[in-house]
């Protein structure tokens, strides 16, 4: 029993001398992970001609005359978000049946397509073929007008027929609603419509008639136009509806009639012209950024015509 009891003494004695251990550290905290900074959205492409079929089996293999099946694999080869059919879609009237030339060059896209109605439609009564060829998609028949979203900007159409719909100023029917979609626009807004306010081109040239849409639609914050009618490429420095040049108060005009149906020449250049190009037919492809653009101009024949970027106003 004593060695029993010694031994145990011993042991506590052990026990009590040894060496003190240090209080228990808490947890380093857990590092919080840093914050992903979402992606910047993919810029959308749009691409826009206007002036495109020749009538079904007009000429078909003359490309000097008929070029909308060229134009067509231009589209197609960019892979576009959408694309703007700047009016005279089909000619020579537009009519359902003419369609057909159209519907077998551009019509591979249709389904992406943003049409502006032209005077060429008009040639068939209240524009007809063009309103049962589009559908929906080109505004309510017998206006022409609407809106649509490409990426983060907004692209507003306009028929500039005006003696079709009741004029094109501000306080028309087509005006008033204008002004209802300039009130409540993103910062980068885009404007087609087929007849252009400002043009180099012997065939037509600029109609002084648009000078209150321009105006409008510069008051309003457009920030670019893109039209047809003349059968070539021009680009203008922004400009307001006087032929003003100003890039804070004005809106950059391309005028792409390109898209198939023969090539016209062009006068002495107007102020503030800085492009133009009749040698080929092509596209203008619009890189849009939520807060400016990128353009090229896509020539048939692979030339190296207009490219650029600029900021939203």
């Amino acid at each position: 029993m004593r060695r029993l009891l010694g031994a145990l003494g011993a042991a506590f004695a052990v026990a009590g001398c040894a060496a003190p251990q240090p209080p228990a550290t808490p947890d380093a905290p857990t590092p919080a992970l840093p914050t992903a900074t979402p992606a910047p959205a993919a810029p959308a492409l749009l691409v826009a001609a206007g002036d495109i079929a020749c009538r079904p089996h007009q000429r078909p293999d003359d490309e000097d005359l008929c070029a909308q099946k060229t134009t067509a694999d231009l589209v197609v080869g960019l892979k576009p978000t959408a694309v703007l059919a700047l009016g005279d879609t089909q000619y020579d009237d537009g009519s359902p049946d003419e369609y057909e030339s159209y519907d077998a060059s551009w019509g591979r896209f249709k389904d992406i397509t943003l049409p502006v109605v032209g005077n060429h439609e008009y040639q068939t009564p209240d524009a007809k073929g063009y309103y049962e060829y589009f559908g929906d998609a080109a505004g309510k028949a017998g206006e022409g007008w609407y809106s649509a979203s490409v990426g983060e900007w907004r692209v507003i159409v306009i028929n500039s027929e005006c003696a079709e719909v009741g004029g094109c100023d501000a306080e028309s029917p087509q005006g008033r609603w204008l002004a209802e979609q300039l009130d409540g626009a993103p910062r980068c807004t885009i404007a087609a419509f087929h007849r252009p306010r400002f043009s180099s081109g012997l065939e037509h040239g600029g109609d002084p008639a648009l000078e209150p849409l321009w105006a409008q639609l510069a008051d309003g914050g457009v920030d670019v136009v893109l039209n047809g009618h003349e059968h070539s490429y021009e680009r203008f420095a922004p400009q307001r509806d006087s032929g003003r040049a100003t890039a804070e108060e004005g809106m950059a005009e391309f005028v792409v009639g390109t898209g198939g149906r023969d090539l016209r020449g062009f006068g002495d250049p107007k102020p503030n012209s800085e492009v133009r190009w009749n040698d080929s037919f092509g596209v203008l492809a619009l890189t849009l950024y939520p807060d400016h653009y990128d353009w090229r101009f896509h020539a048939t024949d692979g030339a190296d015509v207009d490219e650029g970027s600029a900021a939203c106003r």
